[in-house]
């Protein structure tokens, strides 16, 4: 009785939504429907019943796999046509969202939604949020009423909502003691194919300049900003400036994006030029620069300033094995205290704890 239900494939379904969604929220782009439904999911995502928002991703789910499934019908005895929800929650849904850090219940078929229940309005009576289960039922004759094809759209906005909540929640980062050159290698891999819109590397390069500093005790003085701040109204040459005595040593650029002649060129006249700068240093994290951005920085070298262009990783690389381990033990340390702002998103400090969690497991 019921109708069956691929986990496997419904676990590839949220993680490659969730997925798209973090790098959504990153850039701050909500899903098109967002303007249409966003009130509903903020109602039931806002609820202290957690088990409303959880049961609709499975609900979202199954209307996914398989448009012969009454999404009303979460318990297989129900008919034909209903699913068993509570495994569906069990082996996909709440291990994912505890394993992403989302505020979640311990299960919501051993609460709000057990004995054998059907999500109508009469379910609604016994329940203590009516609001949120108002709203999660408008969720529901929506996923009802579109095309198959919608409701990836649909538990795409839900998922949005729901990592929007993460990132208003107090996450606690995994320490680390110390670790082999071998596993920072591999860290910082993990650390810059993580989308982050370029504020992982900005991150890391920070870190290590004040590795760098505390360690041999310079007389730095480093200032950087968020990656989403315009240099110019700020009156940063870089994204990164090291200042000593009131005089900029070096300012650095960190970029995901690709370096060309025009990019160069631009960086001059709007940093480089105005602020006097005489070393300027790009540090990319995917593409190598152009030939004629590297032409063009001769150029420039020709009138005394310097313009270079370097790997973020094969920097990292070699200072933290000049730092020796006490410098690297603070370089960690460092990150971990810029890791746990406020400021930085969700989305990273979980990708942090996985990163930690896969090394020393």
């Amino acid at each position: 009785m019921g109708r069956s239900i691929d986990y496997e494939e419904a676990r590839e379904i949220l993680e490659e939504l969730f997925g798209q969604m973090e790098v959504a929220f990153v850039k701050e782009s909500s899903p098109a429907v967002w303007e249409e439904i966003g009130g509903t999911i903020e109602t039931v995502i806002g609820s202290k019943t957690q088990a409303y928002r959880e049961v609709l991703i499975g609900c979202a789910i199954a209307r996914i796999l398989d448009p012969l499934i009454d999404i009303r019908k979460i318990y297989v005895n129900q008919g034909d046509d209903a699913f068993n929800g509570r495994t569906l929650d069990e082996r996909v849904v709440n291990p994912f969202l505890h394993e992403h850090e989302v505020p979640s219940s311990k299960g919501p078929y051993l609460s709000v939604f057990r004995r054998n229940v059907s999500l109508n309005k009469d379910t609604g009576k016994g329940v203590k949020d009516k609001a949120g289960y108002t709203a999660m039922l408008e969720f529901i004759a929506i996923l009802e009423s579109s095309a198959q094809s919608s409701a990836k759209e649909l538990l795409s906005s839900l998922l949005y909502g729901l990592i929007e909540l993460r990132d208003t929640s107090t996450i606690t980062l995994s320490r680390i003691q110390r670790l082999s050159m071998e596993q920072y290698g591999a860290l910082i891999d993990s650390m810059l194919a993580t989308p982050s819109g370029g504020l992982i590397p900005v991150l890391l390069a920070v870190s290590a300049f004040s590795a760098i500093r505390d360690t041999y005790l310079l007389p730095w003085d480093i200032g950087w900003q968020g990656i989403n701040v315009a240099d110019s109204p700020s009156g940063a040459g870089g994204d990164i400036t090291i200042n000593r005595e009131g005089k900029t040593v070096i300012s650095i650029e960190v970029t995901e994006r690709t370096i060309d002649k025009p990019r160069v060129i631009s960086t001059f006249n709007t940093k480089i030029s105005p602020h006097g700068i005489d070393d300027y240093l790009f540090f990319f994290s995917a593409t190598e620069p152009t030939d004629e951005a590297r032409s063009a920085a001769r150029a420039y070298f020709a009138q005394g300033h310097e313009i270079n262009f370097l790997p973020v990783k094969d920097w990292l690389i070699t200072v933290l094995t000049s730092l020796s381990a006490q410098g690297r033990t603070i370089f960690t340390s460092n990150l971990l205290t810029l890791l746990e702002s406020k400021d930085t998103p969700a989305a990273i400090k979980v990708a942090w704890n996985d990163y930690v969690r896969k090394l020393v497991s």
